[in-house]
């Protein structure tokens, strides 16, 4: 598999990711044998692949999920060495840890460095190659962010930081406050969720929609569907910044839901989708990968699955290059998807 170097780092990764969120169950630090053997399944499956990116967050499962990769690694003596391994920390389930404390977010100082102390113990290793801010905190004190980050640095804990779910000026805001180089982004996007891209392409999106109205013979227009939305401007501003964008949920409503959701624009890319998937002789999931994978943003999609052949279908993106008419017409769905006319 293609790789990408993250800029700033030596850290050389596979241009997909596997996301570990599922992997150990949601028996909060319990993995049965079979969940062991499905984890060890999935995760020597996707580095027979090529990955090499695999992604975490003690969030997932209550830790299960860095538990059972843990396990893995633990089994399998020098597999962490050929492993980039990230872990998201800042997430705090209801009742945890009284009964009566609601869902949170919390990014002091104290809790970074403990959560990122406990997800070493679960991952049997001794550090995090990257660790992300997994959401904003309204009540972050960015010196104390950094704070942890030179501590962690400092103890070999964790090599590089990012974070995930940031906007450009919040990254901005952050960055201007701390010392490490924030080196990712990891933000929701894919055909069905593709904000990032349609941000400052609403014009292109206008005209196309349509021509293809005048043209197409289509009854329905979609004039001024777009018009007014808010740009931020952040795939821009990572690249600007050396940034590297990582695709959480990249087959979220786009696959599996497009055809039972029976509306006009999720037949029409359901429709494409496949018919763009049986010329390339590769599953139309493959096709919305190939489809982030070949924006000159250097975007690496993080899927999850727990069936090794789905995993093994969807690499096969890897070898999908799509044209520009096929990316395009993709795009034109995937703007129907995520802005739907009203």
């Amino acid at each position: 598999m293609k790789s990408y170097q993250i800029s700033g780092t030596d850290l050389a990764v596979s241009r997909i990711s596997f996301g570990c969120a599922s992997l150990g169950g949601w028996n909060k630090g319990v993995v049965d044998a079979d969940t062991a053997r499905q984890a060890e399944s999935l995760i020597r499956t996707a580095h027979e692949q090529g990955i090499t990116l695999f992604d975490h967050a003690d969030f997932y499962g209550f830790g299960n999920g860095e538990l059972a990769f843990g396990g893995v690694l633990k089994r399998n003596p020098g597999l962490r060495e050929q492993l980039v391994i990230q872990s998201k920390c800042g997430q705090l389930m209801p009742g945890d840890p009284e009964p009566t404390d609601p869902y949170r977010v919390d990014l002091s100082r104290n809790h970074i460095v403990a959560s990122v102390e406990g997800s070493l113990m679960r991952l049997n290793t001794d550090h995090l190659d990257i660790l992300l801010l997994h959401v904003p905190d309204a009540l972050m004190d960015p010196s104390e962010v950094g704070e942890a980050f030179a501590a962690l640095k400092q103890s070999g804990k964790v090599r590089h930081f990012g974070v995930s779910n940031y906007s450009a000026a919040k990254i901005a805001w952050l960055q201007k406050h701390i010392d490490e180089p924030l080196v990712i982004n990891q933000v929701q996007l894919g055909l069905g969720h593709s904000h990032a891209i349609v941000d400052g392409m609403e014009f292109v999106l206008e005209v196309g929609q349509e021509l293809q109205r005048v043209f197409g013979g289509e009854k329905d227009g979609f004039t001024n569907a777009y018009a007014g939305i808010p740009g931020s401007g952040l795939l821009d501003y990572c690249a600007l910044h050396d940034i590297q964008v990582q695709a959480w949920g990249p087959l979220h409503g786009n696959i599996l839901s497009l055809a039972s959701a029976k509306t006009p624009e999720s037949t029409q890319a359901a429709e494409l989708l496949t018919g763009i998937a049986a010329d390339k002789g590769v599953t139309p999931a493959a096709i919305a990968l190939a489809w982030l994978l070949r924006h000159p943003a250097g975007i690496v999609p993080i899927f999850a699955t727990s069936s090794p052949e789905h995993l093994i279908e969807n690499c096969a993106a890897d070898t999908v290059t799509l044209s520009r008419s096929e990316w395009y017409a993709l795009f034109a769905a995937a703007g129907r998807l995520t802005y739907r006319a009203t």
